[in-house]
């Protein structure tokens, strides 16, 4: 039993947070919505290799990051079935609360921009930069 994963989940759904990290004694915490907790932690040069990652929402863009850091197990409260897909391909274990066929922009009206930007990108490296790229677009400021 990933012991790791357990703790991260207990802690997603016991405190405020949206993303918890575990492995052994380090705990990662973060409160920001979407992926920001993710791409902070591998622009800040975290060391996530072999951790469990709990989060609200998992969808393909999250798993991405996920793979990226070398995580080793992503449970979501929601996960998309795409996301379940991806992290299974490369050997991440993988539960969740519910499965999605797709993850919902905020507003309610249609798919995340985050999830369009890696639909069709394999490369955990890749979907990364599109991520980066895709927020910068949204922030209104040109390409990384």
């Amino acid at each position: 039993m990933n012991t790791d994963i357990e703790r991260a989940k207990k802690l997603l759904k016991t405190t405020a947070v949206s993303c918890v990290l575990c492995c052994g004694e380090k705990t990662y915490l973060s409160e920001k919505s979407g992926i920001a907790p993710m791409l902070d932690f591998l622009a800040d040069g975290t060391e996530l290799k072999g951790f469990s990652a709990a989060d609200k929402i998992a969808g393909k863009a999250a798993a991405m990051l996920f793979i990226r850091a070398g995580v080793r197990a992503v449970f979501g409260e929601v996960m998309s079935r795409s996301a379940l897909a991806v992290l299974e391909k490369h050997g991440i274990e993988a539960t969740f609360d519910k499965l999605t066929d797709r993850i919902i922009n905020r507003n309610g009206t249609g798919s995340c921009p985050m999830e369009i930007a890696v639909d069709n990108i394999e490369n955990p490296m890749e979907a990364e930069r599109a991520l980066r790229n895709k927020l910068a677009e949204l922030a209104g400021r040109s390409s990384l």
